[in-house]
Formats: structure tokens, sequence, C-alpha cells
């Protein structure tokens, strides 16, 4: 069953795609009909998944422009806003229920990716301000040009270790009240393809290819997501005091046991698990802060 989008997603209720394609001519040529008449795109296909999210963006979200290279990852884009949603609801708890809005509010993003997809929604829905990071000096140029070109409060910063994730970005006298990352999944390029073949299989379709383009970066890292969100771990606590919350996306349930007893070892954490829709499969997102409170 397909899972429903946040409350105020603004895609809560789908969208028309004939009539997003009257607006964003772009959508046009990837316009088909399945087999009930209805108007649609064929998702396997990447260059109509781009034409539908770059059109979202557009129309829906009031960007100048947004384009990325056929190399890196194309979001989803009411996923993706599900997320932030999600992330304001976190931050309304401590604000007396109601949603935070405007440049007081900052968010730090890892791994950015070319499409700044999270800093861009993280403005256009609430007016937040973002510092987003990435490993790709070609990412980080390509999001710094979207930043620019759409005058978002957006500011860029290249890790430039493979060893580190928050050391080497967070300078002295920054605050973030959250923190967002959607971590590579696999651990090497064959465990990505290998993946990719399961999910056509599964679908009783012939092998397209990725129906989603990548960076390394993107996609894979030494040891996979759980090593990705252990040294995410690890790290946060020198920066326990410049974080409101960190969070992170968890592909895999099965992740959540170990990346919680490894925050539970820090008496002072406090760790919130967050269900998020994401597509077709639920994901998590881990949510933790330290209390550094006097008791």
């Amino acid at each position: 069953m397909e899972k429903k989008h946040h409350p105020r997603n603004i895609h809560l209720n789908g969208y028309d795609l004939a009539k997003l394609a009257k607006l964003s001519p772009t959508l046009t040529p990837y316009l088909i009909k399945n087999e009930f008449g209805n108007t649609t795109i064929d998702f396997s296909d990447s260059k109509a998944v781009k034409a539908l999210n770059q059109t979202l963006l557009v129309v829906d979200y009031q960007l100048l422009v947004w384009d990325i290279p056929e190399t890196n990852l194309c979001p989803a884009v009411p996923g993706r806003a599900d997320l932030i949603h999600s992330l304001a609801d976190l931050l309304a708890e401590q604000n007396n229920g109601n949603v935070p809005t405007g440049k007081n509010t900052q968010l730090l993003d890892i791994g950015t990716g070319a499409s700044l997809i999270y800093p861009i929604l993280a403005n256009k829905i609430y007016g937040w301000k973002a510092v987003a990071t990435d490993i790709d000096l070609n990412s980080i140029k390509q999001a710094k040009n979207l930043a620019q070109f759409n005058k978002l409060p957006v500011k860029l910063r290249q890790q430039k270790s493979t060893d580190n994730i928050f050391h080497g970005v967070i300078n002295a006298n920054d605050f973030f009240d959250i923190t967002c990352c959607n971590p590579p999944f696999h651990s090497s390029l064959d465990s990505a393809e290998k993946a990719n073949q399961r999910k056509w299989k599964n679908l009783s379709q012939e092998n397209k290819g990725f129906n989603f383009s990548g960076q390394k970066a993107e996609l894979w890292c030494e040891g996979g997501e759980i090593a990705f969100l252990t040294t995410m771990i690890s790290e946060s606590v020198d920066y326990q005091d410049q974080v409101g919350w960190f969070t992170s996306l968890v592909s895999k349930k099965e992740y959540l046991p170990k990346l919680k007893s490894q925050l539970t070892r820090f008496t002072n954490s406090e760790v919130k698990v967050m269900p998020l829709a994401h597509g077709q499969k639920v994901m998590h997102v881990l949510c933790w802060r330290f209390n550094n409170s006097p008791t």
C-alpha cells in the first residue's frame, strides 16, 4: 500500500502531471498514459524522473532554475519534503508546539550532493538558513551555483577528509538547530549494482540500469551506511554544544538497535526514532541530542 505523505506536504494528494506540463514544457515529452488511461511518466526513465522533479521545484517551490548533471543523484522531491516537515515537527516540540520559521533557524545538511535538495526545501517551505557539505568538489560547485542563482541563504563547505563527517565542516562559532543526512546506503559499487538488479527482478521487468544517477559518494562508502552512521555518532559528541538535534535517515530498521546502543553509552544523550515513508519503502529518521543542562 502506498504510504501517505506528511500532512503539510503540498503533494499529499499527488500532483496533476498534465497541468504541470503546461506550466513547464520540459516535462511534456515524457508524459505517457498508463493502463487505466491516466497521465503519468515512466519512472524507470532517469530523464523523465529528473524532468518531473525539476518541474516540481520550479512550479511548486518557486525556484528560478534547478538542474543537475546526469551523473548525480536525482531526488524525489515529495519524499525529501517529508523529511524537512518531520524535522520541523521535531523542532516544534521544543518551541511550544510551534514550527520555527525564518532565518533564525539553521540547518546543517551532510552530503548535500549536486541537488542541494534539503536546503532548498528547508528554505522554500520554512525560510530556514543552511550550511550544506559534501566531499565531492563538483557537487559542491553545482550546489553553490544553484544557491547563488536562486538567491538562497545557503553556504557550501567541502568535506576534504574521507574519514570525517562533522570534523572539518563545523566551525568554532557555528550553531545549528538541526542536522540532516541521507547517507550512502552501500559499501561498494558492486553492492549498489546488485541491489539494483534485485529491484528489477522484484518488479519482474527487464533491467534498465539505475533509474537514478549518482556519484560514488552519494551511493556507497567504505563500510556502508552502518559505518558512516557510527562515525557520525562518534563525531557528534564533539559538537554537542553546537547542535540542537542531530538526525539522519536510516534505510534499514535492523541498523537501529546498534546505533541506539552506541548512543545510550552517553548518559546525557536523548534518542528518538521517527518513521518516514520513502516511496514504497518505510525508512526511519534517527534523532539524537545531548542534554548538557545542570542537574
